[in-house]
């Protein structure tokens, strides 16, 4: 079963399925946003809507322990996630897709692990999954590459703080990504993002940032994001011996005896 996380945009990906049928689950972290079950391409999918159907959860008030949890429990294995971001390079414009290889995480007060009362080190070297970025990549007209840098919101970032995260080497900056994929990678899901940019960051832009623009672009480009994320499912790999799915392996610390 393959899962999309999405937001304003990516619902009209639903309009192509029959017998959509509608589930919230219970999760030990509270209840999930309602998921659209429903077969594209001969695949299963489910559909959640990260900031619940609405809008209604902000960035960092995002029950994302929920929603990760709630997708592994009905069977997903792959993750499709969808972002909108700003751009720390003038060379990537408002309207363009970006597909991250890495990130910069600057959150602060999130839920970032299942592993409160664990001690599970997964390794996060490579967070998003290889073989997704390469589906997903094949539609083409794209940048193949990016450095994500979440921030923890709701604020837009300050001209400073850009400056800061483009000599660190970001190339996006947005505040939805983390703690979503350490999440889907600490319980063995392959995931990967494709970002939307809606605005050049602070700083970048002439004008004053406002949420206005990033809902212009997200309907402007709404149709190319769902024609991209079919073609991923299209052309995804189904089989299951993929390295993220076994992320847990030499992760956990063994018990040590007492001296």
């Amino acid at each position: 079963m393959i899962g999309i996380i999405g937001g304003t945009g990516v619902y009209e990906i639903t309009d192509q399925a029959h017998d959509v049928e509608k589930k919230v689950l219970k999760t030990p972290y509270g209840d999930s946003p309602e998921i659209s079950l429903f077969k594209l391409h001969d695949r299963d999918i489910a559909f959640i809507p990260r900031h619940a159907e609405g809008h209604d959860y902000p960035p960092h008030m995002i029950n994302y322990r929920a929603n990760i949890w709630a997708l592994k429990k009905i069977g997903v294995k792959q993750i499709i996630a969808t972002n909108a971001v700003g751009s720390l390079q003038k060379s990537i414009q408002p309207g363009d897709f970006v597909i991250p290889h890495d990130f910069l995480d600057f959150t602060k007060l999130r839920s970032s692990t299942f592993y409160d009362k664990r001690t599970v080190h997964v390794d996060i070297t490579n967070p998003y999954c290889d073989k997704i970025r390469k589906a997903m990549i094949s539609a083409g007209d794209l940048v193949d590459q990016g450095v994500y840098v979440c921030t923890e919101g709701p604020r837009f970032e300050t001209a400073a703080e850009i400056k800061m995260f483009q000599t660190l080497g970001g190339t996006l900056v947005g505040m939805t990504g983390i703690p979503e994929a350490v999440l889907a990678r600490e319980v063995e899901m392959c995931y990967a993002s494709v970002c939307l940019v809606s605005n050049y960051a602070a700083s970048i832009s002439p004008d004053k940032l406002t949420i206005d623009e990033v809902f212009e672009i997200m309907e402007k480009q709404k149709h190319e994001l769902v024609k991209l994320i079919n073609h991923t499912i299209e052309f995804m790999p189904s089989e299951n011996d993929c390295s993220c799915q076994k992320a847990l392996e030499g992760a956990e610390v063994d018990e040590i005896d007492e001296v």
